[in-house]
């Protein structure tokens, strides 16, 4: 019933070079129930026949199920760089920090690479 095309659709490329993946999120549910039930036959008349019981019970049954396809996001890659963007309300904060990790790792780096230049110059090894 799903493949992965319904989770990540089909790329679509736009005019400027880049590749737009649809991201949804799919979920199914599924429920059934039954019952067999004993039927009594009660006269309603004071002397009336009674009507015979039968010895077999009744069955009661139902079944149902549910698809839901919901979009969350596309994925936009070109120029050199990955961006998620968003389909759900109250997300562009998650999708800030994502777009700005790349950046923040890399000033990291180059924060330790300088400290560690400064200490060699700061303290020589003999």
């Amino acid at each position: 019933m799903v493949d992965v095309n319904t989770i990540v659709g089909d790329p679509v490329q736009t005019p400027d070079g880049n590749v737009i993946l649809p991201i949804s999120r799919v979920g199914f549910g599924f429920a059934a129930g039954g019952s067999q039930y004993k039927v009594h036959a009660k006269s309603t008349a004071p002397g009336a026949a009674q009507r015979p019981v039968n010895d077999d019970m009744p069955f009661g049954g139902g079944a149902g199920g549910g698809v839901s396809i919901q979009p969350t996001g596309f994925l936009v890659v070109g120029q050199g760089s990955v961006k998620l963007v968003s389909a759900e309300p109250g997300n562009q904060l998650y999708d800030k920090l994502i777009d700005l990790a790349p950046q923040v790792i890399d000033r990291i780096e180059a924060m330790t690479n300088r400290s560690k230049h400064i200490d060699k110059d700061v303290h020589p090894i003999v």
